[in-house]
């Protein structure tokens, strides 16, 4: 008998049929067989690979000569690698004095001493072996 953690699903035979699966279905299942003699118990756990989705970008304002971060968040299985554009130019890190962080589902475009020339739109693409997805960011002057 197989049934899932939060016992949604589950099944009297041998074989656990999951149709339409989302990456809701990812968790632990537990198989349990029995008979008079004794019982036994195995977990697996089930991954569903799944494209990234982008949560949108949010504006950022800062005053010139001051730190800005611009942060992008990725949910994807497998994790999602992330690439900055500003316009159609990819950005590396350690471009202009900017620093790209990448760390789990979160990418980080870090500016140190934000200049005039640096304020505009910014793209963020999240990129797995499904698929990608991006969201747009402008960095914008703030007065102080």
């Amino acid at each position: 008998m197989f049934s899932s953690s939060d016992d949604s699903l589950s099944s009297d035979s041998e074989v656990l049929e999951i149709p339409f699966i989302s990456r809701y279905r990812a968790g632990v299942y537990e198989c349990t067989a029995s008979n008079d003699i004794a019982v036994d118990t195995q977990t697996v756990e089930l991954t569903v690979n799944y494209p990234p989705s982008v949560s949108d970008g949010r504006d950022v304002g800062v005053t010139l000569g001051q730190r800005g971060v611009l942060q992008c968040e990725a949910d994807a299985v497998p994790e999602a690698d992330f690439e900055w554009y500003r316009d159609d130019r990819r950005i590396f890190n350690g471009f202009d004095g900017i620093e790209i962080e990448d760390s789990g589902a979160l990418s980080k475009l870090t500016f140190y001493n934000v200049s005039e020339a640096d304020y505009g739109n910014y793209t963020c693409v999240a990129i797995n072996k499904l698929g990608s997805a991006n969201t747009s960011i402008i960095l914008y002057g703030k007065l102080q």
